[in-house]
């Protein structure tokens, strides 16, 4: 038996063991070695609907349960008994699934397929910074994990491209839209390093809706001696403070501490798909479906409209951005790419708003060529400057 819970699969000490199939198109489980007996089958029949071989179409000593066969959430622990039809070799081929909280949710939401959600360990995005030592990776479960190059030693001089990790931290959390009845993800979409201007690393970390700027410190050394706090840091009585003495730095195990700096939130309608950082290391632009926004990274609760695709009627609409990218020494200009296989390059000296571009480029398509999947194929997922 497995327990899902918070969203990792783990053994439960005390069950069966299986594995998901999840290359096939329709997910099914595998059970295998089994310890119940049919004597303990009959006797609690209703935990163990079994199913023989022959009914599940699997071989001796194992069976298929297929996804839509799965546990119901809604409380039992395993769909309604038919009989324990053992199999050749006398066991019995049950699964039980518990399901955490959320699971239980997701599953009810469609309840003639039962559908397993992804693991939150799968990477959503990765990002070097400048220097390449550090690279940061966001998956669907909302957290950033920091890898650092390790140095090149005498012993192992090939070992400089490996990474160990640095830092862990949690960036975004599950929200629930009241107003529009939406649950936003907490998948991280896209990591930017922000250009290192002293010892501490800086990165802004997105989801579907809410940008967060992190500050990423090192410490190593701890001040001790304080005239005024004891040890554990509580304050003196100052009648028993009868002399002084200067505090002095002391070395510690390093510790890699994370803080939130910045919350950049409400600033998008649709979903954020991209973030790109200036030249001038002041400003950033962020990117939905119809628009980009223009940030100020010491401003949060203001941002300016720079491109708005929007049409007045929707049913007008024929394509969406994808991507946007600032170019990496020209402060003005910035790229962005649509689903219809175009990129625009954009001057923001010529107007406030640049719904005109200055350039565009775009592919011709072929008639001839043309086929059902054509829009889907030309579509542009990520853009980027050469230096």
């Amino acid at each position: 038996v497995w327990e899902i819970q918070d969203r990792r699969m783990r053994p439960h000490p005390g069950g069966f063991r299986y594995h998901r199939e999840s290359h096939r198109v329709s997910s099914y489980y595998k059970v295998c070695q089994p310890l119940w007996s049919p004597q303990a089958c009959a006797k609690s029949r209703d935990l163990c609907p079994a199913a023989s071989a022959e009914g599940r179409g699997g071989q001796e000593g194992t069976g298929w349960w297929p996804l839509a066969d799965a546990p119901d959430p809604s409380g039992s622990l395993l769909p309604p008994a038919q009989g324990c039809g053992a199999s050749g070799s006398g066991e019995l081929a049950i699964a039980v699934a518990l399901l955490s909280t959320r699971e239980r949710r997701v599953l009810t939401a469609t309840p003639s397929r039962l559908a397993v959600p992804l693991p939150a360990d799968i990477i959503s995005t990765v990002e070097f910074n400048h220097t390449g030592e550090l690279l940061a990776t966001g998956d669907k479960g909302g957290r950033v994990v920091i890898f650092q190059r390790e140095p090149e030693s005498k012993n192992a001089p090939h070992s400089q491209g490996e990474y160990d990790v640095y830092s862990t931290f949690q960036s975004h959390e599950p929200e629930f839209d009241y107003l529009k009845s939406l649950e936003i993800e907490e998948k991280i979409n896209k990591i930017k390093w922000l250009p290192q201007q002293n010892a501490a690393h800086s990165l802004l970390s997105t989801n579907d809706k809410t940008i967060k700027l992190w500050k990423i410190t090192e410490r190593d050394k701890r001040p001790e001696g304080y005239n005024l706090k004891d040890e554990e840091g509580k304050l003196k009585d100052l009648s028993t403070v009868t002399s002084l003495q200067v505090p002095v730095l002391k070395p510690m195990d390093l510790m890699v501490e994370v803080s939130p700096r910045r919350i950049f939130a409400n600033g998008h309608t649709y979903h954020i798909n991209s973030i790109s950082v200036n030249s001038d290391c002041e400003t950033y632009m962020s990117a939905d479906d119809l628009r980009i926004n223009l940030w100020h990274l010491a401003i949060t609760d203001r941002s300016f409209n720079i491109v708005d695709i929007k049409p007045a009627n929707m049913e007008d609409l024929t394509e969406v951005i994808t991507a946007s990218e600032f170019h990496p020494h020209h402060c003005n200009l910035f790229v962005y790419s649509s689903s219809k296989g175009s990129l625009r390059l954009c001057d923001m000296r010529a107007a406030a708003l640049c719904d005109k571009h200055s350039k565009l480029f775009e592919e011709p398509e072929d008639p001839s060529n043309r086929s059902f999947f054509s829009e889907i194929i030309s579509s542009v997922s990520d853009v980027k400057f050469s230096h």
